[in-house]
């Protein structure tokens, strides 16, 4: 796959972060592709597959935190555009906190940069396996 297109966005304070990015892929048609987003965050939602039990654990941090790494993948599933990122948050003493990024996540500031991928996109599908929903194509 190729690079399509590339979208800078100016996310919206306040706004939650998953739901936003989104909104954006849906807005502009991007059913395939690529992100990452530098900023703050009010409050995170983070979470992790628990492997032994095949569910996600999440986890809420408050107060004002950086965004030192988010990036993700844009994919279809069950039809739908899916923004499936990980994010890696620091405070202010630099103790850091990663994992899958969750709704809520609140907005402070935000800039996020999307690319679009050519072809088809990728569907996500149960994976027996893993009880995840993985790529079935790609």
């Amino acid at each position: 796959m190729r690079i399509k297109d590339t979208y800078l966005i100016r996310l919206p304070h306040g706004a939650d972060l998953l739901e936003v990015l989104t909104e954006q892929c849906r807005k502009r048609g991007v059913r395939v592709g690529f992100l990452s987003v530098i900023g703050a965050v009010q409050e995170a939602t983070i979470g992790y597959y628990d492997q032994k039990d095949r569910l996600y654990r999440s986890r809420q941090i408050s107060g004002g935190l950086e965004i030192t790494s988010c990036m993700g993948n844009i994919s279809l599933k069950d039809g739908t555009v899916m923004v499936h990122a990980h994010i890696l948050l620091s405070d202010a003493g630099g103790k850091t906190y990663g994992g899958h990024l969750m709704s809520p996540t609140i907005l402070f500031a935000g800039e996020a940069l999307i690319q679009e991928l050519e072809g088809e996109p990728l569907e996500r599908k149960y994976d027996e396996v893993t009880g995840l929903f993985l790529w079935r194509n790609g």
